[in-house]
């Protein structure tokens, strides 16, 4: 199977997976006040919010199988991930999306929809390393000599 096609699966997984628990965490705890897994639809294609999020999660995830056999092995492979989830989506929703949709800059510069974006995101970056992982041995070298060296 082609990496990217495990990297879209993968990433799109890890965001109902990890990222939508994460937010689902976070807004247990009071830290937020967050809608989980919404099926709002959204514009203009009516899809619900939760897997249009989720298509998003798989392209980021393409992005990630693309630049992952940069990362270090060992534990820095799972920091690497976690810092790329946690910085490149991000980012784009902040300073890119934002503006785009109408809505502040970084989450209107409030600390604490900053520090969930990071949060969640960054969740997201390591279930996608794992699932990445996961689907290089489930269906085998031809994904990605880099997953198949494994982060250990």
């Amino acid at each position: 199977m082609n990496k990217y096609v495990i990297g879209f699966a993968a990433g799109f997984i890890a965001t109902l997976l990890f990222h939508q628990p994460a937010l689902a965490t976070l807004a247990a705890v009071g830290f937020v006040k967050a809608g989980v897994y919404s099926l709002q639809a959204t514009q203009p294609l009516g899809v619900p919010a939760v897997l249009s999020l989720s298509f998003w999660g798989g392209v980021w995830g393409m992005l990630f199988v693309a630049l992952e056999s940069r990362f270090p092995r060992g534990a820095a492979y799972w920091l690497c991930a976690l810092a790329f989830g946690a910085l490149g989506p991000t980012l784009v929703a902040w300073f890119v999306v934002a503006p785009i949709k109408g809505l502040p800059l970084a989450g209107g510069w409030q600390v604490p929809r900053m520090i969930t974006g990071l949060l969640i995101n960054g969740a997201w970056g390591v279930g996608t390393a794992l699932l990445c992982v996961l689907g290089q041995r489930a269906w085998g070298a031809h994904a990605s000599a880099s997953v198949s060296a494994s982060p250990r």
